[in-house]
């Protein structure tokens, strides 16, 4: 089956071909890094406005590198939520529209089962039960998944996402934009162990993550002592480091209980250093495999709307034209949707 995938959640607009689920044939990825930069942020109606200028060439381009024309294709995915609402409206008007016009089915994607997803393109995929650490600009979750389209979440962030943290202290630190992967580069030069932050104590959840207190205590940090090179190094390590020990720390026990057969890491932040290297040491302790995708399938990227919609297509296994008349939402619940099905 070949699958078009369409993601515009944001301010990156992808189109890519997957064939069964697994297998891409092409992933086109429209970045709008130098429209936003100037901003030092995503500012959603230029990102709207840029969607809708190159959805189509994106869409083409896609096609053409994998050798395949429209009438070739099986089902269209698309995401349809979480995102910037106007951004989601252009991917998905023009995925409802291409999936008529072509008679094929459409899948809504949700983005955070795309992100999951991204470790299932390739012939290693992660064992069930697989528990995925999904943590990006605007999501921080770990979400346990029995069998395909099954997700439960087990903790996620009180207030801030990683990804969102990681961006704000790099723009305060006067880092280009997007400032994560640059505090990353920075942090290696750094010392993890110059400046401690603390775990947050969080009362009345079994799990759960809290970054806004570690990213209020690095920017004051900067503002009071950040003039030297030296120290903007090591503040970016030990803040790097404090983020990583908590996104990691509830892992051990959460694989103990669920008993968890592989862990996975997906997201843009799943690109970042320390992050890959603490899981793998964990992952080797615990004695179970580390799934986490190569770092152009971290980001957002039509390939893993397209993997999670075929997924969901063979788990559903019935007509899903109704979807041709789906909203987007900007704030758009992970369900699951393989319960019930075979």
């Amino acid at each position: 089956m070949l699958m078009l995938g369409i993601d515009t959640s944001c301010d990156d607009t992808s189109c890519a071909v997957v064939e069964d689920g697994q297998k891409i044939l092409s992933n086109v990825v429209s970045s709008q890094t130098d429209l936003h930069s100037k901003y030092g942020g995503v500012v959603p109606e230029i990102a709207s406005r840029r969607h809708v200028e190159i959805i189509v060439p994106v869409t083409e381009e896609a096609l053409l590198q994998a050798g395949v024309t429209l009438s070739d294709i099986d089902g269209v995915s698309v995401t349809h939520g979480p995102g910037l609402i106007g951004a989601l409206l252009v991917g998905t008007s023009f995925a409802k529209s291409l999936a008529y016009g072509l008679g094929v089915p459409l899948i809504p994607v949700h983005h955070l089962a795309g992100h999951i997803y991204a470790n299932f393109l390739g012939k290693d995929v992660p064992k069930f039960p697989v528990l995925n650490l999904v943590v990006s600009g605007g999501h921080s979750e770990l979400i346990l998944m029995k069998s395909h389209g099954h997700f439960r979440i087990v903790c996620q962030t009180l207030d801030d996402a990683a990804g969102e943290v990681f961006d704000k202290v790099a723009r305060e630190m006067g880092l280009p934009f997007p400032g994560g992967p640059y505090l990353d580069e920075l942090a290696e030069f750094g010392d993890p162990g110059s400046i401690f932050f603390p775990l947050p104590k969080i009362e009345g959840f079994e799990y759960a993550y809290s970054f806004s207190g570690i990213k209020t205590r690095a920017i004051l940090e900067f503002q009071a002592k950040g003039e030297s090179e030296e120290f903007k190094a090591d503040l970016a390590a030990s803040f790097r480091k404090a983020v990583v020990d908590q996104l990691l720390h509830p892992v051990k026990e959460v694989i103990d209980k669920t008993e968890a057969k592989s862990f996975a890491i997906s997201g843009g932040v799943a690109a970042n250093m320390l992050l890959r290297r603490e899981a793998e040491a964990l992952c080797k302790e615990l004695g179970v495999p580390l799934y986490v995708p190569p770092p152009e399938l971290c980001t957002d990227n039509g390939a893993m709307i397209a993997a999670a919609g075929f997924f969901k297509y063979q788990c559903v296994g019935r007509d899903m034209n109704e979807w041709l008349y789906l909203s987007p939402s900007a704030g758009l619940e992970l369900e699951s949707w393989g319960d019930g099905y075979s």
